[in-house]
């Protein structure tokens, strides 16, 4: 069976911890020398000249959030690494509740959502006033590199600053364009810039009223996919095929968005209709997509995907197959459907 996956998300990649470690209760991530309080961490950052690593993690039960801990931030290449550089921050969303105050689970919940945080462990660099120019997770190497790879990371805090400080001095569109520059090259989410950086977008939309850069209409079509993607996961969670197969027609016809993320709307259409096991109106939209593109850079992908099609659609049930092994495979594809949701997101971030 092939999976409903929407292939509309274009992020960073975030790794989501997907092992649960039965281990005792982690105070803080690294020991000594982390604070939970993000408001107090701030304070301190300015006062010393120190940026903030925040470290958004699942201490007493995401595997990968516990490897980073144990690699790298318990390590003494690490706290001596960064000491100078970082105001470390734990904001932590643990199995055990019993481990954080109310207060302190309803503010790491509100900075979970400010941040728009997807998957642990999240590690944000910012600057003191929590501003993030980074965003990173679990790297393989140890200590020695990840203090490496964050130092690398701290480049675009200074090119984010360059680009502000001549938009400063710049009028019009070209004020505009440097703006946008110094947002793009954060390489963070939509979200988390439209949350953090609302200011930025303001003078934005100030210096280039007409909209010649294209920022708002982008903007606004980013907005439209987000809120597009949410609505199929819930029809997705409850097999609402039909229903999502308009929602993509529906969002195709109202246009306003740029050919690629049209081209990704359609296949998903395509995945739709063959999680249902309707391979022929699938192996038709995947022959209209190649009709209209016919140069498209993915075009051998796509050749490929129609032979599965195809192949999917002559199969029927196997040779030698009972009929209970195929009231088995529907039994399976119905519980499948209850997972359609958080597995279409997780394949369409891989």
């Amino acid at each position: 069976m092939i999976c409903l996956a929407p292939i509309l998300m274009n992020t960073r990649s975030l790794l989501v911890c997907a092992a649960v470690f039965s281990l005792h209760a982690i105070a803080t991530a690294g020991g000594d020398g982390w604070t939970h309080d993000f408001e107090a961490a701030k304070k301190q950052a300015a006062e010393s000249g120190k940026d903030l690593l925040v470290d958004f993690t699942g201490s007493d039960w995401c595997g990968w959030c516990i490897k980073l801990n144990d690699e790298v931030f318990k390590q003494d290449e690490f706290k001596q690494g960064l000491k100078d550089t970082f105001t470390l921050v734990e904001i932590d969303f643990p199995e055990d509740e019993s481990k954080l105050s109310e207060e302190t689970r309803k503010a790491n919940n509100a900075l979970g959502e400010k941040y728009a945080v997807q998957g642990y462990p999240t590690i944000y660099l910012c600057d003191a006033q929590g501003l993030p120019y980074a965003a990173t997770g679990y790297e393989k190497g140890g200590a020695e590199n990840y203090v490496r790879h964050l130092n690398e990371l701290r480049a675009k805090k200074s090119k984010r600053d360059e680009a502000f400080a001549k938009a400063g001095q710049a009028e019009g569109v070209e004020k505009a364009k440097l703006y946008i520059a110094g947002l793009e090259g954060l390489g963070l989410e939509d979200e988390v810039i439209g949350n953090l950086y609302g200011d930025v977008i303001g003078k934005i939309k100030q210096a280039d009223p007409g909209d010649e850069t294209g920022f708002v209409k982008k903007s606004g079509a980013k907005q439209r996919i987000a809120e597009f993607q949410e609505k199929l996961q819930e029809l997705a969670q409850t097999g609402e095929f039909d229903g999502a197969i308009a929602l993509v027609d529906k969002t195709i016809a109202d246009g306003g968005f740029e050919p690629d993320v049209v081209f990704n709307l359609k296949m998903t259409r395509v995945m739709i209709f063959a999680e249902q096991g309707k391979f022929d109106q699938a192996v038709d939209a995947v022959d209209a997509i190649k009709k209209e593109n016919p140069d498209h850079p993915m075009m051998s992908q796509i050749d490929e995907f129609r032979a599965m099609l195809e192949k999917e659609k002559s199969g029927g049930s196997a040779e030698g197959e009972t009929a209970d092994d195929s009231s088995a495979k529907e039994e399976a594809k119905d519980g499948t459907k209850e997972e359609a949701g958080d597995k279409a997101k997780d394949e369409a971030k891989d």
